[in-house]
């Protein structure tokens, strides 16, 4: 169920990726002088998407929950939403009934761009795309079978569904407008509530049915829609989103650093780039994530006292009548475009509370991490475990003898449900996560590992990776003995290093951009220089060049990534887009076949950057040293802007 809930909010973050251009739009039309048309016309084209959010999130969650990701869902799913929303309308029914719209339950008016509606149809579209995409009917209904089937399928299930729903629905649509009543009622006190409860119910991922109650058009309330819209009561309009500024901009940011200070000093510089990174999204961007889920579980009592503080920001904004609202999140581009809009009250004394926040947060982490003695990252005593022993043969190559490392450490052919690898990383399914020995997975050489949940598992490898996940799936099928001996897998894998001399490789820059060092990178992995210290380029245009002389090693088969090899021995990774391996190479033309000889700044790519925001995904080329064992200083000119082939630091 953990992971269902996962699932769901990453399918959410393409749909919810479209409202910050809404905000742009809308926000740039209300800088505008009122009256003028461009402005008019800015603010109509922002509404269009705040007006179709349901529609969206069905969408959305029809292709995210689907089994690949295929377009029939996504029309499922635009199905599965309209058929309710079409035949309930007011108007619908009374010409059904015969009886006129006035007389029926405003509950059905509220179904309209209804998120709560959206995201069912979402999650029904999907269910019936996994369950029946590969059915074949008879003969002669073949034409209908497999992906064609879903949709009629969906109009089928969506107008038993809209049955149930004309007699359910008003009453749980009264259940919700109770609710919602009795928390707005309480005034600052309901804002408070609501801020404590959204944290808590995060790591459950129902904290989107709260939202919807406030946020949206569920229960009348609507805050974030008649804010942009400027439908409202200026100091009430956007109570529920203004105290979400001060935490993510000023309080969490503050928290990281408490985090970080309580770190042990071997492992400070390691939690540093993990909070420094997760502080500048939480306050540019609003996304809490990376910081939240990196104590939630580990230290419970840390996250229950950031839900307090998170309510008490909330119902001290709402008591002081300070509004301002957010289309994506909390951060300091909303809060920009939130700043001007007409029912904006008072928004700068948002700042204000964000520096008393950030103070009751640095300080209140900081005594209940030293009081209850919390295992907050860097805190947690790391012990040092050796390999399993496993058998190694004298034919075993280094990708083998990792292999069998990670394989004892797993659990083995007893714990391992699927093998799959991406560029870097082996993305395993297990029976059970928490049966995997994880000091001696790292044991084996890999640069890090992460936990998704009880069934899934990342582990980091680097660009060899494809080789790795080859001699695991030999180990799975029984290609290769398994049985265990007395010989430390460590002493086995030890290899013969021969000293080199010095050799310096310039580094240029892949694409025309803004150049930014790796750990400013939206992803986590290389971010935290877990594959190796680097360097990236958020490019304006898609055309790609080698960062180095020297000989294209690999070509990953989505060709969003390639390995380079200068003569010196540096071992490069040049990765195109972050997680657009899901795009199975659409996006990429490459210009080079492995084993090609290129120069630093020689064509190897034309990137298609439009397809590849259009998937909700970044356009980041990021630079990686690999083998940084072989460096003993990389240097980098600076954050600047560059063109291809620019020289923007040196590896020696």
């Amino acid at each position: 169920m953990k992971t269902y809930f996962q699932k769901i909010g990453q399918s959410l973050m393409l749909p919810i990726a479209t409202l910050p251009a809404a905000a742009i739009l809308v926000g740039v039309g209300n800088y505008l002088p009122k009256g003028w048309i461009v402005a008019n016309y800015l603010i109509a084209g922002g509404n269009v998407v705040l007006g179709n959010l349901a529609l969206l999130f069905a969408v959305g969650l029809a292709v995210g929950m689907s089994v690949n990701k295929d377009g029939a869902a996504a029309i499922a799913g635009l199905i599965a939403f309209e058929v309710p929303i079409t035949v309930l309308k007011p108007a619908s029914l009374a010409t059904m009934f015969n009886v006129k719209v006035s007389s029926l339950n405003p509950a059905f008016a509220a179904l309209d761009n209804n998120v709560l509606i959206g995201i069912s149809a979402g999650l029904i579209a999907a269910a019936l795309y996994n369950r029946f995409h590969e059915v074949k009917l008879p003969m002669a209904l073949s034409f209908f079978s497999g992906k064609r089937l879903v949709p009629i399928m969906a109009a089928f299930v969506m107008l038993i569904v809209t049955v149930a729903l004309y007699f359910v629905w008003p009453f749980v649509y009264d259940a919700i407008v109770l609710f919602a009543t009795s928390i707005s009622k309480l005034g600052f006190v309901g804002a408070g509530l609501y801020g404590f409860f959204n944290r808590l119910l995060i790591p459950t991922g129902l904290h989107h049915a709260l939202n919807s109650v406030f946020w949206f058009n569920v229960a009348g309330i609507n805050d974030i829609g008649n804010f942009w819209a400027s439908h409202g009561v200026k100091g009430v309009t956007g109570m529920y989103e203004a105290g979400f500024f001060p935490i993510m901009m000023f309080g969490l940011p503050a928290g990281a650093y408490a985090i970080y200070r309580n770190a042990r000093p071997e492992r400070k510089k390691e939690v540093g780039s993990l909070m420094l990174a997760g502080a500048f999204a939480s306050f540019f961007t609003g996304v809490t994530e990376p910081l939240e889920f990196s104590f939630m579980f580990v230290a419970w009592p840390l996250y229950l006292l950031h839900a307090v503080f998170m309510g008490l920001s909330l119902g001290f904004a709402a008591f002081m009548h300070w509004t301002a609202s957010f289309s994506f999140s909390g951060g300091l581009v909303d809060y920009l475009l939130s700043f001007r809009m007409p029912l904006a009250n008072q928004p700068y004394m948002l700042l204000v509370q964000g520096l008393v926040m950030a103070v009751i947060y640095y300080f209140g982490f900081d005594f209940a991490i030293k009081r209850f003695n919390l295992k907050t990252p860097g805190r947690e005593v790391v012990t040092e475990t050796a390999a399993p022993a496993v058998v190694v043969d004298d034919a075993d190559d280094k990708y083998m003898r990792q292999a069998k490392q990670i394989y004892a450490a797993i659990g083995g052919q007893d714990n391992i449900s699927v093998i799959n690898h991406c560029t870097t990383r082996l993305r395993l399914q297990l029976n059970d996560t928490e049966k995997v020995d994880q000091p001696a997975v790292m044991a084996a050489g890999v640069p890090g590992l992460n936990v998704l949940d009880m069934h899934n598992i990342h582990i980091v490898i680097g660009t060899e990776v494809q080789f790795v996940a080859e001699a695991l799936e030999q180990l799975f099928t029984g290609q290769v003995a398994t049985a265990k001996t007395e010989a430390p897998a460590v002493e086995a894998a030890a290899e013969t290093t021969v000293a080199e001399a010095p050799v310096t490789t310039v580094l240029v820059a892949p694409a025309n951009g803004q150049l930014m060092p790796i750990s400013e990178v939206a992803d986590e992995t290389f971010a935290q220089k877990l594959l190796g210290d680097g360097y990236a380029v958020e490019p304006t245009d898609g055309e790609i060049v080698s960062p180095v002389s020297g000989t294209v090693t690999s070509i990953f088969p989505t060709k969003h990534a390639l390995g380079l090899k200068t003569a010196g021995g540096l071992e490069i990774l040049l990765h195109m887009g972050i997680n657009t391996v899901e795009m199975n190479g659409t996006p990429f033309e490459l210009h080079v076949e492995t084993g090609d000889q290129i120069a630093a700044g020689s064509a190897v790519a034309t990137v298609d950057l439009a397809a590849i925001k259009a998937a909700g995904k970044s356009t980041t080329m990021m630079v990686v040293v690999t083998n940084m064992d072989h460096v003993s200083k990389l240097q980098l000119n600076g954050n600047q802007t560059v063109t291809t082939g620019d020289i923007v630091g040196a590896a020696e």
